[in-house]
Order: C-alpha cells, then structure tokens, then sequence
C-alpha cells in the first residue's frame, strides 16, 4: 500500500537530482553567504530590528518593493552572483520562499547590524549574529540531505560551494569597546571558520574589514581630521593583517581548504586615490543625506534627500557604497590580482580542484 508513495518520492528525487546536475554542468555555483548589511538582502525585513533597509534604499533594484539591501541597487555579492553565471539572487534564510530545492543553488544568511560577537549590534536590537547564521547553515544542510541524500550533499559543499562570509566591520564600528584585545576578535572568528570547514565548506572567501575612517559618518563625526580618520584605518589594518595571517593558516592546516582573502580595504583604498579615473564626480559625502556636512550623521531613510546622478557617488549613505563602487569591488574580487586577492581571485578558485583522497 506503500508502494505509490515511494515511487513518487524516488522519481520526484531523481527529478530534482537530474535537474541539480544540469545547474552543476553549466558551471554555476552553489553560493552560501554570511555576514553584514554589506551583502545582507533581506533577512532583517524578518526580524524586528532597526537595521531595515527602508527606501530610497533599493530604489535601482526595484519599484515599491523593499529589497532590504543598504544600497540604491544591488549589492557586491548580487553582482557576484551574476558575474558566476546565476540567473536569479540566492534568497535569503529567512524569506517564506527559501524552501524546497531553491537552496540547492544558496543561500544568503547575512544580517545587517551583525558581527563576529554575539553582543555586536545590540543597538539595533534584532540582528542574527555570525554564530546564528552558522547554525543556520547548519539546518540548510540538513534540509539539502534529506532532498539529495548525503553523499551528494558532501560533493555540493566541498566541490561546487562557495562559501563568501563578510563580516566584522560592526565589531570595529558597533562594538570596539568590547574588544580588549585585537587577538579576542580573530580568536572567535577563527572557531566560526572552522566551523563552517567542520561543516564541509572547503572554498571559502573572507573579505577584511574596508577603510571605514573615510566613511561620510567618520568625517562627520571627526570634523577636524579634515579628511580620512588615520587612527581608526591603522586599527582596522591591523586586524586586516592578522585576519590575512590567519587564512594562510587554515589554507595550510585544514585538508583540502582554501581560504581567498578579499582586501576590500585596499580595493576602497585604490577607489578613494582614484575616483576620477573611474567616473566618479564625489568620493567624500553620502549620495543619500539628511544630517552632516557630509551627509553621515544619519542613515538613509525616508526623508532623505538623494543625489541626482548616483552613479558619480562613491559612498550611497553614511557608511555604504552605491551599485557603481560595488560593480569595481566585485569586479577584483572575481578577477583581481594578488594585490586584492589572495592566493587568487574568485574565478580561479572556482576551477580550483579540493579533491582530496580522504575527501
């Protein structure tokens, strides 16, 4: 009386399978990502936090809609996602629609507000913390096995996942106070990166903390600096090297492992310096403003006046790049040199073989 039933499954599975490996021959990724309101697209539209990107944000991405990302159009893992070939955006966790096989192709677990510390962005109040999104992860994984079995599941994660995690600014920016020791901060993010190894992910990008001390919030806040913050950027390239330090030895101590470090602190830097060579009018002050002779007191929000041309504004509000600067970002982080990432770029890491005999 069983025997309907489980044919339907087996031939519903083998469907799903079949359809699965079409994705995986065009060479097309399965994309997990996890960190802040840099790549966040919409989880916080779930929770009740402060940290909801209401319009004008999004208002390049799409009409009357809140696409929950903190910026006028897409973010730089939407432009990623395109550069690898993907047709659609991995949705996020919480969205009612993450379901069934839709998270064959990844998910976004990002959550603005968010850090590397639990206590990280408690002024927000909601935020799903890097240790909740892992956990998250954990229960997609569960739900990718029951739909493709385990074998299958260990094959998709270590040798056709990408696993892009983009976090910490919040600890730097949100939470400094609680950080005693520089070494606390990238202690805890190493147990998070193991986790996720733990968790099959063999190809992992780690983007390092961007030079918020030339943020229209920073100079705002800091009106005699006349310029960039250079304390608060020496802080942050201090983490930077240690985190750097610390994936060239999780590549070298973890079996079949790499982690790309993304120097988007550099990649901002280069911006910065050169931002008439690359068509912008405006590197200082926030194309979305209200308050601040920079615009950087406040976030964006529904009163806010914005820039007519937003494609000649480096920064879109107080502390985030509009869709041109993020179209240069994803741009080195898929095909840049060792100068942005390293060992290589997202594009070699792509064709980048794990295979390991214990794997």
């Amino acid at each position: 009386m069983f025997l309907v039933p489980r044919v339907m499954f087996r031939i519903s599975a083998s469907l799903i399978f079949f359809l699965f490996n079409i994705m995986s021959a065009e060479n097309i990724p399965t994309i997990f990502i996890f960190g802040d309101s840099i790549v966040d697209v919409g989880n916080n539209n779930y929770i009740n936090t402060l940290a909801k990107a209401m319009f004008p944000n999004g208002i390049d991405f799409c009409k009357n809609c809140l696409s929950g990302r903190f910026t006028n159009g897409r973010t730089v893992i939407d432009i990623l996602e395109q550069r690898l070939g993907a047709k659609d955006f991995r949705p996020p966790y919480l969205a009612p629609n993450t379901t069934g096989d839709v998270v064959l192709r990844g998910v976004n677990y990002a959550s603005s507000g968010s850090g590397i510390l639990n206590d990280t962005g408690l002024i927000w109040g909601g935020r799903i913390s890097l240790d909740e999104q892992i956990s998250n992860f954990k229960e997609t994984k569960a739900r990718i096995v029951s739909i493709i079995g385990r074998r299958e599941t260990k094959r998709l994660l270590k040798h056709q996942s990408l696993f892009i995690v983009v976090t910490g600014s919040n600890d730097f920016f949100l939470g400094k106070e609680m950080i005693s020791d520089e070494s606390f901060l990238s202690s805890k993010f190493e147990s998070q990166l193991r986790k996720l190894y733990y968790l099959e992910a063999r190809k992992i990008i780690v983007t390092n903390i961007p030079r918020f001390g030339c943020t229209p919030f920073e100079r705002d806040k800091n009106p005699n600096a006349k310029g960039c913050i250079a304390s608060f950027n020496e802080d942050i390239s201090s983490y930077n090297k240690r985190l750097k330090r610390l994936l060239m030895d999780l590549t070298a101590n973890l079996t079949a492992s790499t982690f790309v470090y993304a120097d988007i602190h550099a990649m901002l830097k280069d911006i910065l310096q050169n931002y008439r060579s690359y068509g912008f009018e405006n590197s200082d002050d926030a194309c979305c403003h209200k308050v601040g002779v920079h615009g950087g007191l406040l976030p964006c929000f529904s009163l806010s006046k914005i820039c007519s041309n937003r494609t000649k504004y480096v920064f879109w509000d107080a502390f985030h790049l509009t869709e041109t600067s993020n179209v240069i970002v994803a741009s080195h982080m898929m095909d840049g040199g060792p100068k942005f990432m390293s060992p290589m770029n997202i594009r070699q890491l792509m064709y980048s073989s794990t295979v390991h005999p214990d794997d």
